[in-house]
């Protein structure tokens, strides 16, 4: 029987999670990864009942459960590169790093090391595993059998095998975007049977069939670990106040101060208290020069791009093929754009069919092959 030890969040999606994998017959044990238990300035930091809630699921599907203590890691790994790099002018996404350094590397290694075969989160996903020599597919192509009647899919061996990435059926939850940098092996000894389900209303169904007590709980908003407070306010509590400077209008006018470079990023219209007449939108910042550029020309060239040079670079598996045709996502539920590719040894540029608004540097440019994942790099 192998043995899947489930993140388990306290929310409704990793509760199902564990619950189908109990009733498909694994030896399911639950872990809760305490990633971040500071209190912040209005907020008070839920891990505790998050804890419970997690605990109490545990308890109702009768399976071991456990915590691991990762706040020293994730600090390091997630937050501490957030703060770097905002402080360089860039817009980082810390759920995309979160996924590669905690869930996917740490909670993986810590629980293979810990006995498990095979980990699952509740991420809105798909995977498909292959054998690298073949490749001969030995798992149906979603990762997971059927989930309505509980048979198990056939798991790839540990052992030379890879995975793919696909997007959920739920394509307005699918959270395939902040999975890109997660590689095929980790893929392979990982499940995330809710990327099964075609709407959340049928998540918590199952939750009510289950009878878990998270089947009512709300989702959680915001990023990973800030929850309901703003970006602004958490950068303020870890960095301080920031030097005021220009805001600079099209024509090279002042036209007003801003409380730190740091808290713009482009395409923002919001919060730049410049008052009167039409809406400002921010087009660019110096952070030398502790300036932000602004426009109120909708179609100002500096608020669109189209070829965009990406660093950083992940492919899942194999890197994509030149000459081809495949999609793009410059951030979380933006549209998919037609691309190509031109990829040189450490960056790439990616061609769009479409001039994309306020693609913002720091932030990341997901390539997809119709439902695959293919991995991407951060927008520089």
């Amino acid at each position: 029987m192998e043995k899947v030890y489930v993140g388990m969040s306290g929310g409704v999606d990793s509760s199902v999670t564990a619950a189908l994998l109990k009733e498909q017959g694994y030896d399911v044990t639950g872990v809760y990864m305490k990633n971040w238990s500071q209190d912040l300035p209005g907020m008070k930091c839920p891990w505790r009942e998050d804890y419970q809630d997690a605990k109490r699921v545990a308890v109702q599907l009768g399976i071991p459960f456990k915590m691991y203590d990762f706040e020293r890691e994730y600090r390091q790994k997630v937050v501490d590169y957030m703060l770097a790099e905002y402080q360089v002018g860039r817009t980082p996404n810390p759920d995309i790093m979160c996924n590669q350094e905690v869930k996917f590397k740490l909670f993986l290694d810590t629980a293979l090391a810990d006995g498990a075969d095979l980990i699952a989160t509740g991420h809105y996903a798909r995977i498909s595993c292959y054998e690298r020599e073949g490749p001969a597919a030995i798992s149906s192509p979603t990762g997971i059998t059927d989930v309505s009647h509980g048979r198990r899919p056939q798991i790839a061996s540990p052992t030379g095998s890879a995975a793919s990435l696909l997007v959920a059926k739920n394509k307005n939850k699918d959270q395939t975007y902040f999975l890109y940098r997660v590689g095929g092996e980790a893929l392979a000894k990982s499940l995330v049977p809710i990327g099964e389900f075609a709407t959340k209303a049928e998540v918590r169904k199952m939750a009510k069939k289950f009878g878990l007590a998270t089947a009512e709980k709300k989702d959680s908003q915001g990023i990973c670990f800030v929850g309901k407070v703003g970006i602004k306010d958490f950068l303020l509590h870890e960095l301080g106040e920031q030097p005021r400077g220009a805001i600079i209008d099209q024509n090279g006018k002042v036209i007003g101060e801003h409380d730190g470079a740091i808290f713009y990023t482009i395409g923002q219209r919001h919060g730049l208290a410049v008052g009167g007449g039409l809406p400002y939108y921010v087009t660019g910042k110096d952070i030398a020069k502790n300036e932000i550029y602004v426009t109120t020309d909708l179609q100002d060239g500096q608020l669109w791009r189209r070829d965009l040079k990406i660093t950083d670079l992940h492919w899942i598996n194999d890197q994509p093929k030149p000459n081809k045709t495949y999609q793009v996502r410059t951030r979380y539920r933006a549209p998919l754009l037609a691309c190509t590719l031109d990829i040189g040894a450490s960056s790439a540029v990616v061609k769009t069919s479409e001039a994309i608004r306020a693609v913002t540097s720091g932030q990341s440019a997901v390539i997809y092959d119709g439902e695959k994942v293919l991995g991407g790099g951060v927008v520089i």
